[in-house]
């Protein structure tokens, strides 16, 4: 089974699990990835995401021994088409999930490598927890292979335009520690601790109300480009439902007494 998925109350984690190719994706994993990844946003019961790959490595991005099976004259439609997309339009990108637009959040539990597409994928959760022996890098650079699944997007947006232009045209190997230190992951564990960590923080995450935590997350991810005013009167628009939705009720337990010296266990 390429995929698989593991559940804990409102936490899935999403597992890659083709270790003999460290992770690699080839069509059929692909598929699957993102099949679990749609099938995570339509439940319900679900909350939070973790994306882990089995066997120490994380993904090492699109299967070239797959790739190398393509004639030259192939345009590459049937993989980079963005006409595959399920009746709720939802579409599918070549490495799976990687054009998904999700609602709830997802948490990438990176080991080893996360690299070319793999690294694409990391860059399209929304924070990523990496041991601290893992690493990045367009390692497709040595291969004339594109960035297809979002990284000329993702990439300047997580680190700035001179320092993602940098890793693009260089290809280099990014280890966890300048990854944290350039913005292009959140925490760094020690090795074998990526998913416990991250599964910790879904859980963490889980616990909060979840409208208003999904509204302030599709307002933050919806206001790259927009002008500073449009983009503040967006997210008056977005949160004002959520006050009334979550606000209001989530102010009258604080004053009730929840949360008071710091406790929020019980909110």
């Amino acid at each position: 089974m390429a995929v698989r998925i593991e559940k804990n109350g409102p936490v899935w984690t999403v597992i890659n699990n083709r270790p003999e190719a460290r992770n690699a994706v080839n069509p059929a994993s692909s598929k699957a990835l993102f099949e679990a990844f749609v099938e995570f946003e339509r439940d319900d019961d679900a909350a939070v995401a973790v994306f882990w790959g089995e066997g120490g490595a994380f993904c090492s991005g699109w299967d070239l021994k797959n790739a190398a099976g393509l004639s030259d004259d192939d345009d590459g439609v049937s993989v980079l088409s963005f006409e595959r997309t399920t009746d709720d339009g939802h579409v599918r990108g070549p490495m799976g999930p990687s054009r998904l637009n999700l609602s709830k959040p997802v948490i990438a539990a990176v080991a080893g490598p996360a690299v070319a597409g793999g690294m694409e994928l990391a860059m399209w959760a929304d924070i990523r927890v990496m041991e601290e022996t893992a690493y990045m890098g367009v390692y497709c650079r040595r291969w004339g292979v594109p960035l297809i699944d979002g990284g000329t997007v993702r990439l300047p947006r997580l680190v700035g335009e001179g320092r993602a232009l940098d890793l693009i045209m260089t290809g280099r190997q990014v280890m966890a520690d300048e990854c944290e230190r350039i913005g292009l992951c959140e925490y760094v564990v020690p090795e074998g601790e990526a998913r416990q960590r991250a599964e910790a923080i879904a859980h963490d995450i889980a616990h909060f109300p979840q409208q208003c935590m999904r509204a302030d997350i599709a307002s933050a991810k919806a206001s790259h480009g927009l002008e500073l005013t449009n983009a503040l009167r967006q997210e008056y628009e977005w949160s004002k439902a959520m006050v009334r939705a979550e606000g209001i009720a989530g102010a009258r337990r604080f004053a009730d007494g929840a949360g008071r010296s710091g406790d929020f266990e019980s909110i």
